[in-house]
C-alpha cells in the first residue's frame, strides 16, 4: 500500500513540474520568439527520413509586417470569436458535437441499408477548436487523440490566453502553422504560393491561403480545386467581419 501511495505522490509531482515547465516557456513567448513547435519537429523528421532532398521553408515575421487580409481571413475562417473568447468556443465546440453526432448516425443507417459488399464512407469529422487551442497542440503536444492530450491541450489553452495577448497568440500561431509540405509560416506560404513577401497578400491571396489550413497538404497538391476557390470567395466576403486583436 505504501508503494502505491509513493507512486501516485510521485506521479503527482511529475505532473505538476510539468504544468510549471509549460507555464515558464508559455511565459517567455512574451518577448521571445518559439524556434519551434513539437508539430514542426515531427514533421521536420518525418520529411528528412522520407526524402533525400529535405526542404524546410520557415521565416518570422513580425506581427506588423503580415497583411491584415491574412489575419482577417484565419480568423473568418478558423475561429470567428477569437477575440472574444477565452480560449474555448463552447458555441463552436456544441455545434461540432452535434454535427459530428448526426453524421454518425446517418452513416451508421447507410451501414445497416447497404450490402456487405460495399462499404459506406466514413463520417467527415468537423472540429471546433479555437486558434488557441490549435497554437496550444502545435506548440507542445503529439497528434494522439486521447482524454489525456485533450485535457492537457485544455489546460495550455488557458495557460497561452493567461499569459499571452490575442495579438500574441495570433502572431505565433501565424509564423508557425502548416501551409503545405515543409512550408510553416505567413511568410513562407505567401512566397511559396504567390511569390510575395506576407505583407502584401491580398484579400483573396489571404482567404485561399486560411481555407488551406485543416488540409494544407492536400491542397497544396490540388492549386485548381474548384472547392478551394468557391470557399475563398466565402472567407473573402466574411473577412470585413472579422475583428483583429
Amino acid at each position: 500500500m505504501k508503494a502505491f501511495w509513493r507512486w501516485l505522490v510521485l506521479v503527482a509531482v511529475a505532473a505538476v513540474a510539468l504544468q510549471l515547465f509549460f507555464v515558464a516557456r508559455i511565459a517567455l513567448m512574451v518577448v521571445i520568439d518559439p524556434q519551434s513547435t513539437s508539430f514542426e519537429r515531427s514533421e521536420a523528421w518525418r520529411i528528412r527520413t522520407g526524402k533525400a532532398d529535405f526542404r524546410w521553408r520557415q521565416q518570422w515575421m513580425p506581427y506588423a509586417q503580415i497583411s491584415d487580409h491574412l489575419k482577417r481571413a484565419v480568423i473568418a475562417s478558423e475561429d470567428g470569436s477569437f477575440v472574444n473568447h477565452e480560449g474555448v468556443d463552447w458555441e463552436a465546440l456544441e455545434k461540432a458535437w452535434e454535427k459530428n453526432s448526426k453524421a454518425e448516425a446517418r452513416a451508421q443507417n447507410l451501414t445497416a441499408r447497404a450490402p456487405a459488399r460495399a462499404p459506406t464512407r466514413p463520417p467527415k469529422v468537423v472540429g471546433g477548436s479555437t486558434i488557441t487551442q490549435q497554437l496550444a497542440k502545435n506548440l507542445f503536444l503529439s497528434g494522439e487523440r486521447t482524454l489525456l492530450r485533450k485535457g492537457q491541450e485544455f489546460v495550455l489553452t488557458l495557460l497561452l490566453e493567461a499569459l499571452l495577448s490575442k495579438q500574441r497568440i495570433l502572431e505565433i500561431y501565424l509564423n508557425s502553422v502548416e501551409w503545405g509540405e515543409g512550408v510553416f509560416g505567413a511568410e513562407a506560404a505567401a512566397q511559396h504560393y504567390f511569390r510575395k513577401p506576407a505583407a502584401r497578400l491580398g484579400s483573396y491571396e489571404a482567404a485561399r491561403l486560411a481555407v488551406m489550413l485543416p488540409r494544407p497538404k492536400y491542397f497544396e497538391t490540388r492549386p485548381s480545386s474548384g472547392y478551394l476557390a468557391s470557399r475563398a470567395a466565402t472567407i473573402q466576403a466574411r473577412m470585413a467581419d472579422a475583428e483583429l486583436p
